[in-house]
Parts: C-alpha cells; sequence; structure tokens
C-alpha cells in the first residue's frame, strides 16, 4: 500500500512572542517546507503547493528516512556560520532537511496530538544531514528573542496536544516572524502596471556611503491607495534625468530617476549576501535629513 499525500499544515500569523506553559515553541526555518516520504525504498519530496522537489534538490532523494515514513520539515542550506540562507539555498549549495513532525510511520499520526507525534519523531532517530530541532515549552518570547539575535526567520507556536491538520491554517499554530526596519532614501522608481499604471510600481531605495548613494533594493508592497497617490506627486515634483545612485540598479523596467530627498521607513526579512534587502514592505515616509540616512547607520552588524 503506498503513503497517503499530504498537504502542510500551515500557522496563522501572530503579531508579538509570547510566553505560555499550553503551548511548545519552536525555531521558524528559512527555505523550502517539504512533505518528504518513503514509499517502498522511493522517496518523494512535495512542496507547499505540491510540486516536486527532488528535481530542484537531487540529494533529498538520498536521505536517511525509513521506509512507510512521512515527514515534515523545510529543505535549508547552512551558510558559514551555521544560519540557514535562502540565498544560499537558491545557489544550489549543499542541502539539509529541518524536521518538525511525522504525518504517517506505518499508518496515519495526524489525528495524534503534538506531544505524540513528537515521540514518535524522536523514536526515529533520523541521522545527519537530517536535522530534528528541539521545542521549548512555555518559553516563547525567550526564544524568539534569541532567534532575532542569531538572525533567523522567527518562531512558530504550536499549541499543547493539538492535531495536524494537513491543508488547512490553523489556529492551533502561530508564527510569529523576526522584522528588520531600517530608514532608506528614494533615488527613483519604477514604472506601474495594471492597477498601478497611473502611479509607480516600486521605490528605488538607496543608503548613503560618505558622499555616494548605494543603491539596495526595491520596495513595492506596503502601499494602499491613498499612500501610492501622496508618494508618487511628491515624486513627480524632483524628477531628475539621470541616476542618482553610484552603483548600477539591477531590477527590470522602466526607471525614472528622482533627487533623493524622500526617506521612506521600511521592514524587510534580511539581507541578501549582496547587500540587497530581502521582502521589504514599505511601512510610511520619514521626516530625515536624507544625508544622515547611512550604510554605517542602517546596515545592521
Amino acid at each position: 500500500m503506498s503513503i497517503p499525500d499530504y498537504q502542510p499544515m500551515l500557522a496563522t500569523p501572530w503579531p508579538d512572542a509570547f510566553d505560555d506553559d499550553g503551548w511548545w515553541f519552536e525555531v521558524k526555518w528559512d527555505g523550502y517546507r517539504a512533505i518528504v516520504g518513503n514509499d517502498g525504498g522511493r522517496l518523494r519530496a512535495r512542496s507547499r503547493r505540491g510540486l516536486d522537489l527532488l528535481g530542484r534538490f537531487p540529494e533529498v532523494s538520498k536521505l536517511p528516512i525509513p521506509d512507510d515514513v512521512v515527514l515534515d520539515g523545510e529543505v535549508i542550506a547552512f551558510d558559514d556560520e551555521g544560519r540557514p540562507s535562502f540565498q544560499l539555498l537558491q545557489m544550489g549549495s549543499p542541502v539539509n532537511l529541518a524536521v518538525f513532525d511525522v504525518l504517517y510511520r506505518d499508518g496515519d499520526l495526524t489525528e495524534l496530538g503534538y506531544e505524540e507525534r513528537r515521540e514518535v519523531l524522536e523514536g526515529l532517530a533520523l541521522p545527519s544531514p537530517i536535522v530534528v530541532p528541539e521545542p521549548t515549552r512555555g518559553s516563547g518570547k525567550a526564544l524568539f528573542e534569541a532567534a532575532k539575535r542569531s538572525g533567523l526567520e522567527g518562531i512558530v507556536a504550536k499549541k499543547s496536544g493539538s492535531r495536524y491538520h494537513p491543508g488547512r491554517r490553523s489556529p492551533d499554530w502561530r508564527k510569529v516572524a523576526v522584522k528588520h526596519r531600517l530608514r532608506a532614501v528614494v533615488g527613483g522608481y519604477l514604472a506601474g502596471e495594471g492597477s498601478r499604471a497611473s502611479t509607480f510600481g516600486s521605490l528605488l531605495l538607496g543608503l548613503y556611503e560618505g558622499e555616494d548613494l548605494r543603491w539596495i533594493g526595491a520596495v513595492g508592497s506596503g502601499f494602499d491607495g491613498r499612500s501610492l497617490e501622496s508618494v508618487y506627486r511628491s515624486l513627480r515634483e524632483i524628477e531628475r534625468p539621470d541616476s542618482p545612485f553610484v552603483n548600477p540598479v539591477t531590477v527590470p523596467g522602466k526607471k525614472t530617476w528622482v533627487e533623493p530627498r524622500m526617506v521612506v521607513a521600511v521592514e524587510f526579512k534580511e539581507w541578501t549576501r549582496d547587500d540587497r534587502l530581502r521582502a521589504p514592505v514599505f511601512k510610511g515616509v520619514e521626516i530625515a535629513d536624507p544625508r544622515t540616512v547611512t550604510w554605517e547607520s542602517e546596515r545592521p552588524g
């Protein structure tokens, strides 16, 4: 009999870390969510949307997963400091599998409570390159602060005794993301498309390094109708013919350059290895002297 195909259970976004002895807390990994199973000696790995992951990560097919077992985890790549790096994962670096649940072992386990499934998982004694991180009970705030200090993506809280609900976003799991924030100088914008054809698609951002404005990325999310119109009106008044950035702006699209007078606040996940913002979100316009928005003051570490 073939092992079943499962869709992963999804966590509900939660605004803040919390402490509660009725919850377990785990690190939130930055990689590709994967349901991995061994069906009679043939491994298969499916993404969150059901796509095959073995073509992209062929080494997953060689993982030492016991027969008739289905695991829920994350395909990750570690950097030189032992932190998961999404960018390295995209560049083809060697991968690990961080496993945080077991859904099947000689039978379906999704109706078992969280602690029972963890006991089965730990009993599998999965060897490297599989990683089975230890959860923490009750102390979500401390784990969140540790994740923040370590440059990790955040934490996931899982309710004691909770069942696994395949394919559902459940309040029994809560994800709390670490958010980084900075100020950046706007040096241009990309033309908008569709509903944004009359305003802009994204802002081109930079930080000053001495006298030079250094491009660090583009932000296109986080805007509502009012902020789009307001920011666009201000940008139209300060357009210029050439780029204010000292380095090339490598994003595609029609670019309009502006005088570097506007400062915005941005939340983002992390810095990439080539010093670009990953997943930035616009949070508002700041009242600040652009010359104070520097690489030294805004770049973490």
